[in-house]
């Protein structure tokens, strides 16, 4: 069995995430958390990771994400345009008369003109919001890469779960098969004069209840290729699986000593750490707008009654202008407050994010190790089902054993049978899990990637 265990830096590094001592700044580097599609191929199938960038590629949940971060970037490069000065030109052609007067009073008029304004960012307001925007867009960033993550983790359980009723199906028609080969055992006997019609109604119902099983797994697996098909981004289009059981994957594996510093890479810990400096960006551009605001403007302008005298004699114009907030009805202040209440619930948002983090991740591998030893016990109850189910057809034959133990045999078999497609299946989706709380694949040399980016942060 796999040990599973952190090592004391890396607890460490997750107390003081779950104490929230770390608060990030808007100065932060950005991370660029990546998920390690080569981790798919762990268990041992090439159907799996092909249907896993199927569904990367054609959700419209990650179309929506991508369609999102650029509206972020749209927005940032708003925020940016502040640092440059707006210029806009004009144009004017008019003419004048009087009405039923002299006419040499009547005359046309051309005008052009450039104007130049710039708002000098004296308390660094305008700075504030180019980096509430450039946090905001890493925020869109991470949030797409979770969106990604969450998709890739829900395709690969969706596609082992539609296999794993496959394999249930299969077994669950093999069991019908093997208790209507006995069911004419029993009627043989029973023609023979050596079974009772106890016994033969008795066979008969197990058929019964084993086909009924059949069709209710049939169904379910029916389900979940439909399900499978709505992953893509389809409806009731089939979803082919060539691979007939679950225990011809492998289990991809989980390293001793998996750090901790490896929930680090999670995309919804970082997606909250560039919310909350988005959010501190905000109090400083609210709090900087209490200030008063200095702006300049230049002007360059041209008149005539011909375009060829306009530049005759042009007029410029210089201004500086000191705005000074003196009421506003609390606006200004309101505003300031509820970007540090905003600010609030961000950090709160950000703690929680963390300690939910630590807790996927420790739920993940408890599932992984229970499960594995739920499997070793499983393995062993099956081979005793089969034994006995051997032994007991083979008594009932020779008439040493009554139907009543058979069925008992039979049942416990089928269950057996039945525990061990639902253990592995369970078993799959729990690395899938473990993969999903991580933030991805892993690997030694992703742990030590992740240890050295934070050592240099």
């Amino acid at each position: 069995m796999t040990r599973l265990f952190f090592s004391p830096a890396a607890l460490a590094l997750a107390a003081l995430l779950l104490a929230g001592c770390a608060t990030p700044s808007a100065d932060a580097p950005a991370r660029t958390p990546t998920v390690a599609d080569p981790w798919w191929t762990g268990f041992g199938s090439t159907e799996l990771p092909a249907f896993v960038a199927a569904v990367d590629a054609g959700n419209p949940d990650g179309d929506a994400a991508e369609a999102r971060l650029r509206q972020a970037e749209a927005q940032e490069r708003i925020a940016g345009a502040s640092a440059w000065p707006a210029l806009s030109a004009t144009a004017d052609v008019q003419r004048q008369g009087r009405l039923g007067g002299d006419a040499n009073v009547s005359g046309n008029r051309r005008a052009l003109g450039l104007d130049a304004r710039y708002e000098v960012d004296l308390w660094g307001r305008l700075r504030a919001q180019r980096d509430s925007a450039g946090a905001s867009r890493r925020a869109s960033a991470f949030d797409r890469d979770a969106v990604r993550l969450a998709l890739r983790a829900g395709a690969g359980a969706a596609w082992l779960e539609a296999l794993g009723l496959r394999e249930r199906t299969a077994i669950a028609r093999r069991s019908l098969d093997d208790a209507e080969r006995l069911l004419q055992l029993v009627e043989a006997r029973a023609r023979a004069g050596a079974a009772s019609p106890l016994e033969l109604a008795q066979q008969r119902g197990i058929v019964a209840s084993q086909r009924r099983t059949a069709a209710t797994l049939h169904q379910q697996s029916r389900a979940a290729d439909i399900r499978m098909a709505r992953w893509l981004g389809q409806a009731g289009s089939e979803v082919p699986i060539a691979i007939a059981s679950l225990q011809q994957l492998a289990l991809p594996s989980v390293e001793a000593g998996l750090p901790a510093d490896l929930l680090a890479r999670r995309p919804d810990i970082a997606r909250a750490e560039a919310a909350l400096a988005a959010a501190d960006a905000d109090v400083a551009a609210a709090r900087a707008a209490m200030f008063p605001t200095l702006t300049l403007s230049a002007g360059l302008a041209a008149a005539g009654p011909r375009f060829g005298t306009l530049f005759d004699h042009p007029v410029y114009s210089l201004a500086a202008a000191l705005a000074a907030p003196i009421f506003d009805g609390g606006r200004r202040a309101a505003v300031r407050d509820l970007s540090a209440a905003r600010r609030e619930e961000l950090l709160a948002n950000y703690r929680a994010a963390t300690v939910a983090a630590f807790t996927d991740a420790l739920t993940a591998l408890e599932a992984v190790a229970a499960l594995d030893t739920q499997r070793v016990a499983q393995d062993e109850e099956l081979a005793q089902a089969e034994r006995a189910r051997t032994l007991a057809e083979s008594r009932y034959r020779a008439g040493a054993e009554t139907l009543l133990t058979l069925l008992d045999a039979q049942r416990t078999l089928f269950a057996a049978q039945d525990a061990r497609a639902q253990l592995l299946q369970a078993r799959l989706q729990a690395g899938v899990a473990l993969y999903h709380a991580l933030g991805g694949g892993w690997s030694a040399e992703a742990a030590a990637s992740t240890r050295l980016s934070r050592t240099a942060r």
